[in-house]
């Protein structure tokens, strides 16, 4: 693949091979003609005289010493030429490979510069991965052809206007936006290149005083150098699409960022860049580093927030699915009770978005959920929580996760934003799930097998979910603990078709670091199982003294020799 300009060129840089080759030939015929023939007047003067048979006669034996030592000579010399000269040197066949070797190497640096540098932030992941099966450069050569000619707004003319534009984006990024690296590969260029210029750029390229509007906390602080790019419209990702970019470095090193807290000089000044209820005393700069999002953007005005919490874990759906079940959890007192024919009725909205790093929306969820509960029993389960699953299938990679629950009966919005990690269960490593404590666990019906609230496969696991102040989940004594966690990619014996592994578990007291419970098993006690098995246990919190306890897994496979050892960490009241 040759960039834009540079196939223009590509005439003249054929010819002067071309004539640098020919003139070659032309002084190694010179300095050694391979068809040439014998003088006649010199081939007349070596003709014997016949008036002098005698002397030659004589000469002859003494000339035979001669010739010999001439044409051992000559082969000496012939062998020194061959050892200084490359092109006339004996090749062996080990060789010849290892140069077959080289060239091809060669060749697929050309195609990988193609597909990790030229269509890096183009190409379909569906087009990545069929071009990476193809066997032979003409394969490969056929293949580019064709991912220009889909993309070519007029394919009945000699042009190609979008790959055009696209190798002019390029240039155009590697000449604005490099930072010690090229620009093509910066967050700038990668979105200059895969979504054009943008509509209009909000740039504060030496940073300082800064207004922040409301939805931001309000109020004024110092910022780092930033850039707002503002798209009127991206297909496939929808209208109104801001990407803010911040050099927190002060370098010209502009990074995409979700936080728009990040720009803030003075985040971590204490009573530095305060938001306008936090100049009121109606809020602490505290507040801003203690609810768990995304974003430390202080609370703005006429925003009564509403806390919940939220858990999402991951569970392997196929090489290149995982199921991502996320818990939203609301505290009963936290949610309006309104009478509703002698019941109390709480109503919440929840709305959820997931987008990829460059904005593409992946998934989106929206629900009402209700909650009926008796007049008389209201105050007995206000401290009670109410919980709500959605499991989406989601590809490994890193998102944002966005989530929004309105009390319709009150008037009370809470925000919860977070980058989110799903991860790669690859296949040829030991991996396992999220490690779930629940406060209940149950087989479900076959006909119920992976479908409804909770339900991992052939079992309904309901997560308890950590508070966001960072203490742990608890669990009443009078209550069950049960723990969920599946394991992957677990090596199977030639022989028997049967894995080979062993698996501990052990809960330690926090405060002592001692194990209480231990228990080990082997997969062989486990009945039929193959590379993936699933482990579920049950204990009685009663069993326990009230504490802070770390339960600990360790799956050790004897086959593969690979180990892993998730834990997670429990209070006991």
């Amino acid at each position: 693949m040759v960039p834009v300009g540079l196939e223009r060129r590509l005439p003249w840089v054929f010819l002067l091979v071309c004539v640098l080759g020919l003139g070659g030939l032309a002084f190694s015929q010179d300095a050694a003609p391979a068809d040439s023939k014998p003088d006649p007047a010199k081939s007349d003067q070596a003709k014997p005289d016949p008036t002098s048979a005698a002397s030659d006669s004589k000469s002859e034996s003494a000339d035979n010493g001669s010739d010999k030592d001439d044409a051992k000579n000559a082969a000496t010399a012939s062998k020194a030429a061959t050892e200084t000269d490359p092109l006339k040197r004996p090749i062996s066949d080990k060789q010849k490979k290892q140069n077959s070797k080289a060239m091809k190497v060669e060749l697929s640096k050309t195609y990988r510069k193609w597909l990790d540098e030229d269509v890096r932030w183009i190409i379909s992941d569906e087009e990545r991965a069929a071009f990476k099966q193809l066997s032979n450069d003409e394969e490969r050569d056929n293949f580019i052809e064709a991912f220009w000619q889909r993309r070519d707004p007029t394919p009945d003319t000699a042009e190609n206007e979008f790959k055009e534009e696209h190798y002019r984006r390029m240039a155009y990024a590697n000449e604005h936006f490099a930072a010690g690296i090229p620009g093509w590969k910066t967050d700038r260029g990668h979105m200059y290149i895969a979504f054009g210029p943008p509509d209009e750029i909000d740039s504060h390229p030496s940073g300082g005083s800064y207004e922040r509007p409301m939805d931001e906390g309000g109020g004024e602080t110092s910022t780092y150098p930033f850039e707002d790019w503002r798209y009127r419209y991206i297909e496939g990702i929808g209208q109104e699409v801001i990407i803010e970019f911040v050099d927190t470095c002060m370098c010209g090193d502009y990074h995409m960022t979700m936080d728009r807290s990040e720009k803030d000089a003075l985040l971590y000044t204490p009573n530095g860049g305060l938001t306008l209820q936090e100049q009121l005393g109606r809020a602490s700069k505290v507040d801003r580093f203690t609810h768990g999002g995304i974003e430390r953007l202080g609370t703005g005005p006429n925003v009564n927030l509403m806390p919940f919490d939220v858990r999402a874990d991951f569970v392997k759906v196929t090489g290149d699915t995982v199921l991502v079940p996320v818990t939203v959890q609301v505290k009963n007192r936290d949610v309006t009770f309104v009478n509703k024919d002698g019941v109390q009725r709480g109503t919440v909205n929840i709305f959820g978005r997931v987008t990829t790093l460059s904005g593409r929306i992946a998934q989106t969820f929206e629900d009402t959920v209700q909650q009926d509960i008796p007049a008389e029993l209201l105050p007995k389960v206000a401290e009670n929580s109410s919980v709500y699953w959605k499991a989406l299938p989601l590809r490994p990679g890193r998102y944002r996760f966005d989530i929004v629950v309105k009390d319709v009966n009150g008037d009370r919005v809470g925000t919860w934003s977070r980058g989110v990690q799903v991860p790669d269960f690859a296949d040829d490593r030991l991996e396992v799930s999220s490690l779930i404590l629940a406060d209940q666990m149950e087989p479900v019906a076959a006909k119920n097998v992976g479908t409804g609230s909770f339900v991992i496969g052939t079992t309904k696991v309901r997560p308890r979910v950590p508070p966001g102040d960072g203490k742990p989940v608890s669990f009443k004594r009078n209550q069950k603990l049960n723990f969920w966690m599946q394991v992957y990619n677990l090596s199977v014996d030639d022989k028997t078709h049967k894995p080979s592994a062993t698996v501990e578990y052990d809960v330690v007291n926090a405060t002592t670091n001692k194990a209480v419970i231990h228990t080990l098993e082997s997969t062989d006690q486990m009945g039929n199982i193959g590379d993936q098995v699933t482990l579920q246990k049950t204990l009685s919190a009663a069993n326990l003294d009230p504490g802070v306890y770390r339960l600990q897994i360790k799956v050790n496979d004897k086959i593969s020799k690979q180990t892993v050892d998730p834990s997670v960490t429990f209070a006991v009241e």
